[in-house]
């Protein structure tokens, strides 16, 4: 494993937990998944940041499982990095940036816009470096090896089941929806950068 590599995919996990920091103070809805997170969070009075960690835990104690327990070293990395992700996040969100309240609703746009291209250039840098996977898409690309469909369906089937979850929560609890425009920004956005900054870094590696 390419140890420069490694670090720098942690250093593009700090400034993923940043953008999805700022895409939470926005105030305008957040990506698929990240509004069952801040669902949860809200409902539950527990740090967006930790319900983040323990929701990547489930689904690595999945892919674990899928995997027959057999990848140590795969495991050890996911789960460190999911830990420090929500920590970052925490940080970010609780504490950086916590004097942060936008009350302009074209600069929360702005901000939701901002937010986003930063996550998803960092999760495009993370996956070009090919050291830390995330375990949603490790358990998503199991299921596509097991079976005869693609990676997208169970991908954008978890969006769907979050979204849904997300809405069932504040429904429940009396909350504001977290599936708004900012959902759909992420939808457009957020696939965009992570394919943008991926196709970028192969050519800069075949012209290197």
């Amino acid at each position: 494993m390419n140890t420069k590599n490694l670090i720098k995919s942690y250093i593009f996990y700090l400034i993923s937990a940043f953008g999805i920091s700022l895409t939470i103070k926005a105030h305008i809805g957040v990506s698929s998944f990240n509004s069952m997170n801040v669902a949860l969070a809200e409902a539950s009075q527990i740090k967006v940041g930790t319900i983040t960690t323990l929701l990547n835990i489930v689904f690595l104690l999945i892919y674990m499982r899928m995997t027959d327990f057999k990848l140590y070293r795969k495991y050890a990395l996911q789960g460190f990095s999911v830990l420090i992700f929500g920590l970052f996040i925490n940080f970010f969100t609780y504490n950086l940036l916590s004097f942060l309240e936008i009350s302009n609703y074209g600069l929360r746009i702005m901000t939701m816009v901002i937010g986003t291209i930063i996550g998803g250039s960092s999760v495009g840098m993370i996956i070009s470096y090919n050291t830390i996977t995330f375990p949603i898409e490790s358990v998503c690309n199991e299921l596509a090896d097991k079976t005869s469909r693609s990676f997208m369906l169970y991908r954008y089937g978890i969006d769907l089941v979050s979204i849904a979850v997300s809405i069932i929560i504040s429904l429940s609890f009396y909350l504001p929806f977290f599936v708004r425009e900012g959902t759909i920004i992420s939808f457009i956005l957020l696939s965009f950068s992570m394919s943008t900054v991926r196709k970028w870094r192969e050519r800069s590696l075949q012209i290197g």
